[in-house]
């Protein structure tokens, strides 16, 4: 969040910059809006497209697979080929892609339309922050302009489930796609004459060995995560896992000793980047998971309408975008080591307090908990994507946004497939099957969709008690998924205050040295 001497006598951005500004929050907003729309129609698509659990987790999460599998190499493209020309490249496919999402027709073809989604979003999310450390040079204008960018994440997040429970409310479940493609064309049409283009003048080659290793190494990470989330573990897993680590550690090796590496593997030595990297990764993991399970339970447990689940789940969408506006404000007047665990330990008091939901509860306890919750992202993810583009030269913003932009859809995807799988992992063991034929039973155990469906056909008595049991097997999974993300941020929360503390200089030492030896 600092100013350094070059950048406190560089140009101040004029209008063209913040307009260019708006045309990028255009791009944050869309693939935030869509992220939270797609939670919220996760009941009317279990029930269209009667999806399995694994390709249900599969049609949420493939798109942050992706994008966390190939964010890096998009960063280190950018700069290589041109910000704003990449970033026109994944605004035209992400339209396109997302056309193709609404009209899906199986869930395989929306998996399908999901990957391509997250290629060509990939090419979004490190262009904007990199154009942004590019245009921005003056330190207090850049920490407004990355507060704003914050923000828009948590205006379409709030956004999101107001457009969409509308959508459903009126329409398919396919409609909650479209709404991106007006926005996009008109994004299209202005970036040339509002965006600068940006580009590292001395690239050095690109390294496409480095390329292949860092795929291989996030691709079957990623993929084991997701087996082990639908199937337990396994040897399949464990290989998944080993081969990973070695291209990892293979990828870490060669970047070391290349003459133009993809990222500076040496600013992980740096504790506030490193500290940034791993909140902000955290802080989407549990936000992630409450939007995940927390709208299923407003809809199906709660019996509110989608449109309902979404004004009740806006307060805290909206706190996160309120707290991102003001994480510069508070990071210049606590400093970042107390703002950066504050707000992992406020996302994690807000998980304590959804621990108190109930099957019969009022909505309150979701809303507060939530609200609570999203205070504390909201400042984190603005605080750490700050700090990441501040500790590099302008030139290299993309590679590092792309470093930024991995941990943060990693943390998507975690949070959606580890906090997911808990729920419905007590949710298996806790409902109760008895006398449903072998198709019905397995419909039940799938989804608490399914559940609900299921209880609908059978009716009666016995669908009554069918559905009191889904309920509260879903509610016991919810609590324990809360607690354990409490406890995890708990941690992280007094790890950052350990990493991030003061080191006394040589002379403080030699003076405490003194001080004691009197």
């Amino acid at each position: 969040m600092s100013t350094t001497m070059v950048e406190r006598g560089a140009t101040r951005a004029g209008v063209r910059d913040w307009l260019g500004l708006a045309v990028l929050c255009g791009a944050v907003l869309i693939i935030a809006i869509d992220a939270t729309v797609l939670d919220l129609a996760v009941p009317s698509i279990s029930e269209h497209l009667e999806p399995t659990t694994a390709q249900l987790l599969w049609i949420i999460d493939i798109y942050s697979f992706v994008l966390a599998a190939l964010l890096v190499t998009m960063g280190v493209l950018a700069d290589r080929v041109g910000r704003r020309r990449l970033l026109m490249l994944g605004v035209a496919g992400f339209g396109a892609a997302s056309v193709l999402a609404a009209f899906s027709v199986s869930p395989g073809m929306l998996i399908a339309a999901r990957v391509l989604q997250g290629l060509f979003g990939a090419m979004l999310m490190p262009s904007t922050l990199g154009i942004i450390r590019a245009t921005f040079l003056d330190g207090r204008q850049r920490a407004t302009a990355i507060g704003v960018w914050g923000a828009m994440w948590g205006g379409g997040a709030a956004g999101g489930p107001l457009v969409g429970g509308w959508l459903l409310e009126h329409f398919w479940w396919g409609s909650v796609f479209l709404v991106a493609v007006p926005v996009l064309l008109v994004m299209l049409v202005a970036m040339p004459f509002v965006l600068r283009e940006s580009r590292d003048p001395r690239p050095g080659r690109f390294d496409v060995p480095g390329v292949l290793l860092s795929v291989g190494a996030l691709a079957p990470l990623i993929y084991a995560l997701k087996d082990a989330a639908s199937h337990g573990l396994s040897a399949r897993t464990g290989a998944l896992v080993v081969a990973g680590v070695l291209c990892g550690w293979a990828f870490v090796s060669r970047q070391r000793r290349a003459a133009d590496p993809m990222i500076d593997v040496r600013l992980f030595r740096n504790p506030v980047f490193s500290t940034a990297i791993l909140t902000n990764l955290l802080s989407v993991f549990g936000l992630a998971g409450v939007l995940f399970f927390g709208t299923q339970y407003l809809q199906m447990v709660l019996g509110y309408s989608p449109l309902e689940a979404g004004l009740l789940a806006a307060p805290g969408t909206a706190a996160s975008m309120v707290s991102a506006l003001l994480a510069a404000a508070v990071a210049r007047r606590i400093g970042v080591r107390l703002a950066l665990a504050g707000s992992i330990l406020f996302a994690a008091a807000g998980a304590v307090l959804l621990m108190a939901l109930g099957v019969d509860g009022r909505a309150l306890v979701f809303v507060v908990g939530f609200v609570v919750v999203g205070l504390g992202t909201g400042l984190g993810l603005t605080l750490t994507s700050a700090v990441v583009v501040d500790v590099v030269e302008p030139e290299r913003a993309g590679a590092a946004s792309g470093i930024s932009e991995t941990s943060y859809e990693l943390g998507v995807a975690a949070g959606v497939a580890v906090l997911g799988s808990v729920v419905m992992g007590i949710y298996r063991a806790g409902v109760d099957v008895a006398g449903l034929a072998a198709v019905q039973a397995t419909a039940v155990r799938d989804t608490l969709g399914g559940a609900v469906r299921v209880a609908g056909e059978i009716g009666g008595a016995q669908g009554d008690v069918l559905l009191d049991s889904a309920r509260h097997a879903f509610v016991n999974g919810m609590h324990v998924a809360a607690g354990s993300t409490a406890a995890l941020l708990a941690c992280a929360g007094a790890a950052i205050l350990v990493l991030l503390r003061p080191r006394p200089t040589g002379q403080d030492a030699a003076s405490a040295d003194g001080n004691s030896a009197s």
